[in-house]
């Protein structure tokens, strides 16, 4: 039969990888292979644009045109969307003793101090036996600031702390004749309430504060019955670390929230109907998945979190393949616990609390026919055929197989961006497999998260590269402990800061972010998802469920290229006596590129046939 030429496109929800091929004669001879980001959800028409790109540069770097290739052939995409349920305790409780909190970069002074707020301009010129917080807008000139308090200190007023909204506190520090601590950086200054108790506490440079980090020194402070310091419990916790803070005691009603609760999933599965609350954790969630067996839907509580966040996934996805709501079911999930930066009521400056919540990611099945439609639409608009190949676990063992020194029986991990799979081919050829949720994606979402970066793109970063921490223009520590020198200086702006370690660059940190912080952040997040996944996964291929009956187990996918993953697994393995490590697809891929040559392999033996 004459030679043709063919790609196999592996569609993923991070990226979208293609292979180009000649086959014909019993011969499969790869041409080039190409990478770009994933254009949309995974599996819908939007897809489209992103295999476009991709075929195009593996067509030009194979020189050939579109018109050359002779069919296209998708792998069975998927989608996998990832969100965070919270938990329960996720924002102050309002009570009498609602308090706000605050920790500025430029505190002035040090110690506590505790009195009644009061504008500058309303500070009293005697003394009348009360101790004042002095407020400073953002329109007062500091010098007058500090001539005002202290004229009204030489006159027997007590000032014993102040609240500014510029970035003063230094330089009014400065030219105190009585010194006291002092807040800055304070941006709504205009939340403050006037009259009332409040509280300023810095302490020395290096240090942290103690008393109102402090459930009970709060409570000390305030006056609070036991019931009032268990409430306030989370604006101790937000401020722990801090160098500085200032806390607010507002009378009842000025600070008001709405608490959603955390709710509960309904888990439909092959073997049992299981109701599980997300205030019990992950563990039990995912316990509750076990006793369920293979699930085949699942409903989260209405007017919940978890409700809104699983129907959401469901209208997302109805909405991106124009299926009906009902279509759309949920065939797995993995959840973790997480810690979850939620906002303080009435805060002053943005403050977080650190809670405990779930992270949960999840798998969202449809019918075959949005893949269908994308492949409908990339032959009109290129003119091509168009096939859906396979599986992606089973293309993926496939594509396994290209690496030295691998034969049947071989169980493959595919680590992607969405979803984590596992596949086993016997000595007969029979494969099994498996579609998991949770992979990368989730990772970035986990560290994102309790880092409370806002900022996924450098949440990628972390997950992706090691740390260091630059020492002086010329040495950095290495997040090991080790010291690197360099021949040339180092950027001024990353001097004193903790920094990614890309390739080409440093990438500098928030300032309150320490490296151990960091690097246990990112380890955790990798641990609780990938280690968890593969264990699932493996489990639900080997014989008889016993994990230790597999001898090999493969790496391959994106999270496979990880410089922390691979090690991690292998680790965890080692304890069944399996031996693992990361493909070399075609023996120059690495783990990258698998299903696209399987989807071309399985491709060119049905054109032998």
């Amino acid at each position: 039969m004459a030679s043709q030429i063919i790609a196999g496109v592996d569609i993923g929800n991070s990226s979208t990888e293609v292979a180009l091929a000649c086959v014909g004669n019993g011969r499969v001879e790869f041409l080039s292979q190409y990478l770009v980001k994933t254009t949309g959800v995974k599996g819908t028409v939007d897809n489209v644009l992103g295999i476009r790109q991709a075929l195009k540069e593996a067509a030009g770097m194979a020189g050939v045109s579109f018109s050359e290739i002779a069919a296209l052939y998708l792998n069975d995409a998927v989608p996998v969307i990832g969100d965070l349920a919270m938990d329960v305790i996720s924002e102050t409780v309002i009570t009498e003793s609602s308090m706000i909190g605050h920790n500025p970069d430029t505190p002035g002074g040090t110690g506590l101090g505790i009195g009644t707020t009061v504008q500058l301009d309303e500070l009293p010129d005697t003394c009348d036996g009360q101790d004042y917080i002095v407020v400073i807008p953002e329109g007062t000139d500091y010098e007058w600031a500090a001539y005002r308090m202290n004229r009204a200190c030489g006159q027997g007023c007590s000032i014993t702390g102040a609240i500014v909204q510029k970035d003063d506190g230094v330089l009014i520090y400065n030219r105190l004749q009585r010194k006291i601590p002092i807040v800055d950086e304070v941006a709504y200054i205009e939340k403050i309430p006037l009259g009332k108790r409040a509280a300023v506490e810095v302490a020395l440079p290096g240090h942290v504060i103690r008393t109102l980090s402090n459930p009970y020194g709060l409570a000390t402070v305030f006056g609070l019955t036991p019931e009032e310091t268990k409430r306030i419990a989370p604006i101790a916790r937000a401020l722990v670390g801090n160098r500085s803070a200032v806390v607010i005691r507002t009378p009842q009603g000025e600070v008001i929230e709405r608490k959603v609760e955390a709710g509960r999933i309904t888990l439909h599965g092959q073997r049992n109907k299981v109701e599980v609350s997300i205030n019990d954790g992950a563990d039990i969630i995912m316990q509750g998945m076990e006793r369920a067996g293979q699930l085949l839907d699942a409903v989260g509580e209405a007017g919940t979190n978890v409700g809104g966040m699983l129907n959401g996934l469901h209208q997302n996805l109805a909405d991106a393949t124009g299926q009906p709501f009902d279509a759309i079911t949920i065939g797995d999930l993995l959840a973790v616990d997480a810690m979850i930066p939620v906002s303080v009521s009435g805060a002053i400056a943005g403050e977080l609390s650190m809670e405990s919540g779930v992270a949960i990611a999840s798998m969202v099945k449809t019918e075959r026919v949005p893949v269908q439609k994308v492949a409908q639409a990339l032959e009109t608009e290129l003119g091509i055929p168009v096939e859906v190949g396979g599986v992606e676990a089973e293309m993926a063992i496939r594509g396994a197989l290209t690496t030295p020194g691998t034969e049947e029986p071989l169980v493959i991990l595919d680590m992607g961006g969405g979803s984590t799979d596992a596949a086993m081919i016997n000595q007969q050829g029979n494969i099994t497999s498996v579609h998991l949720a949770g992979a990368g994606d989730m990772v970035t979402m986990l560290i994102d998260s309790e880092l409370a970066l806002h900022d996924r793109e450098l949440a990628e970063k972390i997950k992706k590269h090691p740390l260091g921490k630059v020492m002086s223009l010329f040495h950095m520590q290495l997040e090991d402990g080790t010291i690197m020198f360099s021949k040339t200086p180092f950027s001024p702006d990353v001097y004193g800061r903790v920094v990614i370690r890309e390739e080409s660059e440093l990438v500098p940190l928030p300032a309150k972010l320490s490296m151990e912080k960091v690097r246990e952040t990112r380890l955790s997040a990798k641990r609780r998802v990938f280690v968890t996944n593969a264990l699932r996964a493996l489990k639900q291929v080997a014989p008889s469920g016993n994990i230790k009956h597999l001898a090999f187990v493969v790496m391959v996918g994106g999270s496979a290229l990880d410089f922390e993953i691979p090690q991690m697994i292998t680790e965890e393995l080692g304890k069944y006596g399996i031996v693992a490590g990361f493909a070399n697809v075609r023996g120059t891929q690495g783990p990258r590129n698998a299903v696209a040559t399987g989807l071309v392999l399985a491709a060119a033996q049905e054109v032998t046939l």
